[in-house]
């Protein structure tokens, strides 16, 4: 159980003026849910196979449903980023992508040849986008798909712009 992550005391306190005020006495400690959350989103992992250190796997989707919905996880990070005095935002956004060998069978009118599909080879692509806090792409990079990610955010990274 030593290598769950778990919130520290600081980082709850930070945290607690977003959570909700309980009418009743929760079954799973917030700090709990919270460090459970953060767990099962940072390592892709299913609801389902949440360590039991947490608590019960249904109270930690539970809670999660029920402040994603309220719009808790959404205060929580607009007041976070508002503490700081955050003047602009930057993000680093990377996808793949399914990308055909040739686009040339688009133009094949009925009855022409065309090119068996299914021996046509779909090649894997990364698309890495620097967007803005609007979400507008301020800079883009292509690599391969197998093409480990830190080096398309380090291609982008001399091209960050200065924010704060």
């Amino acid at each position: 159980m030593t290598d769950l992550f778990w919130l520290t005391d600081t980082q709850m306190a930070r945290l607690a003026p977003f959570l909700p005020k309980s009418h009743s006495k929760p079954c799973v400690d917030d700090r709990h849910v919270l460090s459970g959350i953060i767990f099962i989103n940072s390592n892709g992992l299913r609801w389902h196979d949440a360590p039991a250190g947490y608590g019960p796997h249904k109270a930690l989707y539970n809670r999660w449903k029920r402040w994603s919905d309220k719009g808790i996880f959404a205060r929580m990070m607009t007041g976070l980023a508002a503490e700081d005095g955050e003047k602009a935002t930057v993000m680093i956004d990377a996808t793949y992508l399914k990308a055909q060998r040739t686009a040339t069978c688009m133009g094949v009118k009925k009855g022409a040849w065309a090119p068996n599909r299914a021996n046509q080879r779909r090649v894997n692509t990364k698309l890495y986008a620097i967007r803005d806090n609007q979400g507008r792409p301020v800079d883009l990079f292509m690599t391969a798909g197998q093409v480990r990610g830190y080096i398309g955010a380090r291609a982008l990274l001399e091209g960050l712009p200065k924010v704060g």
